[in-house]
């Protein structure tokens, strides 16, 4: 078993150069999404305050409604992290804070972590940064028992899909967790947000009661953090995906074929802001969500190099643990041990020092 390499996809520079016409912000448009997100939010936050007096079961109904609406505002958070939701950068950086405070998300922190995200998509050596810790195969063949079973632990759908993504939005995104250099003047920064947060959320307590402040929006961020956790493990954990070392690393191939076109339903697609459509996102980060749509129905040649999935393609993907470098793809726990059982995964010379 040896280290292979994915085919390069070789664009014409011209094609690539074309979607920047895409990649123009539309007052109007940003405007719209303001209003029709943060309205409905709203309204039905209120909804549900008041549908406590009535039965939690009917609160817990308008906020899985409520949950996309949320994610929605996210989207705006997002682009305003690229600088790509409004032309003003005055405008995009208020408008990017006041999504956070809904999403809890702190904004400067999380936008300079995604956008390093962007740049080594798919690169071994920074696998941690915007994507879900994946190790490969020879990785996992040098573990320890114990490191294997903690692995397996945290690749399970409970803690993967349940307490993982909990833990990222109440302690992990509260941290500077990104071990670059230029991440440790963040610390400040990511403090006051955190303070500003507490702060917002200590008012609301006050005023409305802190029991029902919390089984409304506590309620809001879970289900949030659940389907924002989703999203983006079926971006990038898909079976034919893009993860290289670095000096076999190409930035076409990794937006193309290291993330997917999560064909979803017409309504979730605009609920989530069109983020489905992840390999045009990945190939050209300054085009807002809602222009999004119109770039993939004027450039159907984007599609022929991506992983087109329907939401019943990606609950498979949740059986992905491991990345198989000769194969180029994801494999599952089982696949392992039967190339293991088989003798196709050589001992690696030292213990893997491989960390999560």
């Amino acid at each position: 078993m040896q280290e292979t390499t994915a085919e390069k996809i070789v664009l014409d520079k011209g094609r690539i150069q074309s979607l920047t016409r895409y990649a123009r912000e539309h007052k109007s448009k940003a405007t719209i999404q303001i209003i029709n997100s943060f309205l409905p939010f709203i309204g039905l936050w209120i909804a549900m305050y008041f549908s406590l007096d009535v039965s939690y079961w009917l609160t817990l109904g308008l906020g899985v409604i409520n949950t996309f609406f949320l994610v929605r505002i996210f989207i705006i958070q997002h682009d305003c992290g690229h600088q790509s939701f409004v032309k003003n950068r005055k405008a995009q950086k208020v408008i990017g804070h006041i999504c956070s405070y809904f999403s809890t998300i702190p904004f400067k922190y999380w936008a300079k972590s995604h956008n390093v995200h962007h740049k080594v998509n798919g690169q071994l050596e920074l696998r941690d940064i915007g994507d879900v810790p994946t190790f490969t195969v020879l990785e996992f063949k040098g573990f320890s028992k114990f490191q294997r079973l903690i692995y397996r632990i945290y690749r399970s759908p409970l803690v993967m899909f349940l307490l993982m993504p909990i833990y990222y939005l109440f302690v992990q995104i509260r941290l500077v967790k990104v071990k670059l250099p230029s991440f440790k003047k963040e610390k400040k920064g990511l403090l006051l947000n955190n303070l500003l947060i507490l702060a917002v959320f200590t008012i609301l307590g006050f005023t409305l009661g802190w029991a029902d402040f919390l089984l409304v929006h506590l309620t809001i961020l879970v289900l949030f953090s659940i389907v924002a956790m989703w999203f983006f493990y079926v971006q990038h954990q898909h079976e034919y995906g893009y993860k290289q070392w670095k000096k076999n690393w190409d930035y076409v191939t990794s937006a193309l074929k290291g993330s997917t076109y999560y064909k979803i339903p017409r309504l979730f697609n605009w609920l989530t802001g069109h983020i489905g459509l992840h390999h045009i996102h990945h190939l050209n980060p300054a085009i807002p969500n809602y222009n999004l749509k119109k770039c993939i129905q004027e450039n159907p040649w984007l599609n022929q190099f991506s992983t087109i999935i329907s939401f019943k393609d990606s609950l498979k993907l949740a059986s992905h643990k491991l990345w198989d470098e000769t194969q180029q793809r994801m494999i599952s726990f089982r696949e392992f041990y039967d190339l293991d059982k088989r003798g196709l995964i050589p001992v690696p010379v030292e213990p893997s020092k491989a960390k999560y």
